[in-house]
């Protein structure tokens, strides 16, 4: 197999002619989707899941399925009969040829004022793991651990800790969208009105030169 890394969360997976790919989410690049045999999707936060992302892979290819959690499945599974599967925590399957094992059952916690949501992760040909927005340890070993390396509800020592507890053979980084230019779109929400807040404190983000009063 060979691994191509698609933009912070999604990676595709390439063995023989057959391409496999997962979370094709709104910080992908366009085309992360284009060409794939099969799709998988950890779970429903947009940089993970772009719906006409997928829709376009699935027109294109009509032998192309998708497995995913219900909250996913729901919204495209009456536009692709029988092309859309719903899947979960224990569930194997084999897509495109792929081996797949389904691991996880909830997303990290971002805050306590904000509800988890279901975050599902998979074990790919018995050897790579990408386990969506969690840190959740596969019930095997895997050699090659795809890792979020920087989300709102992580922090480096848990990361440092994730990586020893499952020991793989190597480490690569996913989820990492948010140290570039996107950052903005996820803290500026979580730390506003719109979020669970600062608790009343202004949220400023100075671009370099930028002064304010203190």
């Amino acid at each position: 197999m060979r691994l191509t890394k698609r933009g912070h969360a999604c990676i595709r997976l390439d063995k023989g002619d057959r391409t496999l790919v997962v979370d094709p989410g709104g910080f992908s690049e366009p085309d992360a989707a284009e060409g794939a045999d099969a799709l998988l999707v950890t779970h429903e936060h947009p940089d993970h899941f772009d719906e006409p992302r997928l829709r376009a892979a699935l027109e294109a290819n009509p032998a192309c399925e998708l497995w995913t959690l219900r909250s996913v499945a729901s919204q495209l599974a009456a536009a692709f009969p029988g092309r859309v599967h719903t899947v979960g925590h224990g569930d194997t399957f084999t897509a495109a040829g792929f081996d797949a094992e389904v691991h996880g059952e909830l997303h990290a916690v971002i805050h306590p004022d904000l509800p988890r949501i279901t975050n599902i992760g998979f074990v790919l040909d018995g050897t790579v793991f990408h386990p969506g927005d969690a840190l959740t340890v596969p019930e095997r070993p895997v050699d090659t651990l795809l890792l979020p390396v920087h989300a709102p509800w992580s922090k480096i020592s848990e990361i440092i800790d994730y990586v020893r507890e499952i020991k793989p053979s190597r480490a690569v980084d996913i989820h990492n969208a948010l140290l570039s230019d996107v950052a903005p779109l996820v803290y500026d929400r979580l730390l506003g009105p719109t979020g669970p807040g600062t608790g009343g404190a202004e949220h400023l983000r100075l671009a370099p030169g930028e002064s304010v009063p203190v």
